[in-house]
């Protein structure tokens, strides 16, 4: 009988260490590790979306990768991570990379982004037209104005590669650097140069650049005749991201290719939660829908 206890609470311990282990690696919508590649360009407000969900589920643990587009890609296809935040939707033969492996990608959007473009604070000029910014990325343009982009394999480049039908950016009147905050500091230092810049790196909590930012200035920018924004030169401000009027627009999307209910699926969903979409506009960008407010009515009488 006394072996036999001993083996009974042999084996007690072993159950109760299996379930304490179990336990630590649970994966729930609140709970666990999961991986995630961001475009840097939007690392800020993921880091803000990150902080506020960990306060909430102590349980969730995020483990995030930030680089340029060109990198993050080929990393998630290559089953790197299962969680990408990107500036666009994925193309049908990178789908079909996960479709193989029995997983169809969610894709959901929860901001809209404006590109903004920043001059000295000194520069008189302050207003650029979208047919400008096009003449001046294909080497056509007789201004004497430069585009300088945060690096070569930028999301951002590639949006206005796209814009202005190129595959090579040109010799002279395009420059790339390393990142968004040398963009700053540069347009910050030297006058004639424009700076092409995600709105969140302007508008963020960031007390390293808020020397240089307090150098420059958005730019007005006008859209091509007969498109949304025709009609003045607007900043890429909140109100002209919600209504589509800045010209220079882009979705950011979060694609979950985990293929279960698990912590990515969980902080997939909360980014277009309630609370996610105030942080999206506390971020100063356009949320995917838009806060209902709520009024506490009393009644006085």
């Amino acid at each position: 009988m006394r072996y036999l206890n001993i083996i009974l609470a042999a084996i007690v311990f072993v159950s109760c260490t299996n379930a304490e282990k179990s336990g630590s690696n649970e994966q729930t919508r609140t709970s666990g590790t999961v991986k995630i590649l961001v475009d840097e360009s939007f690392s800020s407000i993921i880091s803000d979306q990150i902080e506020v969900f960990t306060s909430d589920y102590k349980d969730a643990h995020f483990i995030v990768r930030s680089e340029n587009e060109q990198k993050i890609i080929p990393a998630f296809l290559n089953d790197t991570a299962r969680v990408l935040i990107l500036s666009r939707m994925l193309r049908t033969d990178e789908e079909a990379v996960y479709k193989k492996k029995g997983v169809v990608p969610k894709v959901s959007r929860f901001a809209i982004d404006g590109i903004a473009l920043i001059t000295q604070s000194g520069d008189v000029d302050s207003n650029i037209t979208v047919e400008e910014v096009i003449r001046i990325f294909k080497g056509t343009s007789n201004s004497g104005k430069n585009l300088v982009f945060d690096n070569a394999y930028s999301s951002t480049l590639r949006y206005f590669k796209e814009l202005s039908g190129v595959n090579d950016i040109p010799k002279e009147g395009v420059y790339t650097l390393k990142d968004n905050n040398d963009v700053i500091k540069y347009i910050a230092d030297n006058k004639n140069y424009i700076g092409v810049v995600g709105v969140n790196w302007l508008i963020g909590d960031n007390p390293e650049m808020s020397d240089f930012i307090a150098k420059v200035k958005m730019m007005g920018v006008k859209n091509m005749q007969g498109k949304v924004g025709d009609d003045a030169f607007y900043k890429p401000i909140q109100t002209n991201l919600i209504s589509g009027v800045y010209p220079f627009l882009r979705n950011v999307y979060v694609i979950d290719a985990e293929g279960k209910n698990g912590l990515g699926a969980g902080f997939a969903n909360w980014l277009v939660s309630q609370r996610g979409q105030l942080i999206v506009l506390r971020a100063g960008l356009g949320p995917h829908k838009m806060v209902p407010r709520e009024f506490n009515l009393k009644n006085t009488n």
